[in-house]
């Protein structure tokens, strides 16, 4: 006989993950950042992160995710603005992403556009594991999916083609864009 749960979580736990993710889903991000990295061969660095943040007085949601995907970490969002009173949970060891965040949001989808955010970010993490951001033209693919994320990378540091296409990035100046 069918479950009579519209979400179609038919115990605890899925109700819980259920939750956490629409919780993500609104509070959460997917991002990939790239940091300058001169020592590297292309001259920047892919850094995936997922992060969830709340107000710390509310806090017991990050904990939840921590418990529930078994890694990440817990801190305060900014320490340079003491007026911030908000905590993040942020995951951004490759392993624990590849081994736990993308199964469980694959598990249980996003509802928002933000799924095609996540999408992205997974068709990254993943190809980096296979060592695709390795070789110039699999990191400048990766580059430009992560350009599509989290509003096209109106708010990065650097364009993309600063990024892009660099055949000697350490001939660049070690300052972006102004």
């Amino acid at each position: 006989m069918g479950s009579e749960n519209p979400i179609g979580a038919d115990n605890q736990q899925g109700r819980l993950e259920s939750y956490l993710s629409g919780f993500a889903d609104g509070e959460g991000s997917f991002s990939v950042g790239v940091t300058r990295r001169l020592d590297l061969k292309n001259g920047f660095q892919l850094v995936p992160e997922f992060r969830v943040s709340q107000n710390g007085e509310r806090a017991t949601v990050l904990s939840t995710f921590q418990s529930v995907l078994g890694c990440g970490s817990i801190r305060q969002n900014d320490l340079s603005r003491s007026s911030d009173r908000t905590l993040v949970y942020v995951v951004r060891r490759r392993r624990h992403l590849m081994e736990r965040v993308i199964p469980f949001f694959h598990r249980n989808p996003l509802l928002s556009e933000k799924q095609r955010t996540f999408e992205l970010f997974a068709i990254i993490v993943e190809s980096m594991q296979a060592g695709a951001h390795l070789n110039r033209s699999g990191f400048d693919r990766l580059v430009r999916l992560a350009f599509q994320m989290n509003g096209d990378g109106r708010y990065r540091k650097w364009k993309l083609d600063e990024i892009v296409g660099i055949q000697n990035p350490q001939r660049l100046y070690a300052e972006p864009h102004q």
